[in-house]
């Protein structure tokens, strides 16, 4: 197993948990966090059991944002450093093959709402405090909070919290769509462990290129994502689990998917 100073990682069964570490901190981004979150990126990556990745916080907070005594040291170059390589990271966590589901424990602001966003999936509870308070701070979200939440809740909504820096609960949050389930505050890990089981009975190929066409698609001209989505699930045809899938079905039977 690897060793991660400001997370937690375990495997079970085909499915992660990974819990950011840093309670004291609210678990606040910052360089060692990112560094960790980049060597669990390469093992999960290389580990072809894992198909559902939970991430989660320690304590109180999902995230409650970047580590600001760091960031206050920085002059803009070192900070374009910083925001480059949280992007990265981001970007990293967003196309993992893997499908992530995100339970949002008390707070995600800032930097864990951008961290929130890169899941496929969110849980969360209607005691959540989300949003976006960087303009606060005289800066904006950097971690790419202004290009996934348009895309996911649209224009209006994501002004709205970018530019009042309004804080939200739960229940707002799953109204606008940045959140995908409500949970009881206590039972949300089971919660995403129900979804996550699931989510494992599903096709390993089908939902990882399902993930593919969605999240190239959506970057991309309808047209664009029309062929793209053609061309991937023509390829999932030549798939042992479409013919096991297929045959299942047509005999009453569970199927038993491998991946293949």
């Amino acid at each position: 197993m690897i060793e991660l100073n400001t997370l937690n990682y375990t495997v079970d069964s085909g499915i992660a948990k990974l819990v950011l570490n840093q309670p004291k901190s609210l678990n606040a981004i910052n360089s060692a966090m990112l560094d960790d979150l980049n060597t669990f990126i390469d093992a999960i990556e290389a580990d072809e059991s894992v198909r559902v990745v939970i991430l989660t916080g320690e304590g109180k907070a999902f995230m409650a944002g970047g580590d600001i005594k760091e960031m206050m040291k920085m002059d803009q170059q070192v900070a374009k450093k910083f925001i480059e390589y949280g992007n990265y990271t981001m970007n990293r966590l967003a196309n993992l093959k893997q499908i992530m589901i995100g339970a949002l424990n008390g707070f995600a602001l800032g930097g864990g709402l951008e961290l929130a966003l890169t899941c496929d999936l969110r849980i969360g509870c209607a005691e959540n405090t989300i949003g976006f308070p960087e303009v606060g701070l005289g800066i904006m979200p950097g971690y790419g909070g202004t290009q996934r939440a348009v895309r996911l809740i649209g224009l209006g909504a994501t002004k709205r919290l970018v530019f009042t820096g309004e804080l939200i609960d739960g229940k707002e949050a799953y109204r606008l769509g940045l959140i995908d389930y409500l949970a009881p505050k206590e039972d949300l890990l089971k919660e995403a462990d129900k979804l996550a089981e699931k989510l494992m009975q599903q096709a390993p190929l089908a939902l990882e290129k399902a993930k593919l066409a969605i999240n190239r698609g959506s970057q991309s001209t309808l047209q664009e994502g029309l062929l793209l989505e053609n061309e991937i699930v023509t390829g999932l045809f030549n798939s042992q689990d479409r013919v096991e899938g297929m045959s299942a079905f047509v005999e009453k039977r569970k199927a038993n998917f491998e991946g293949k």
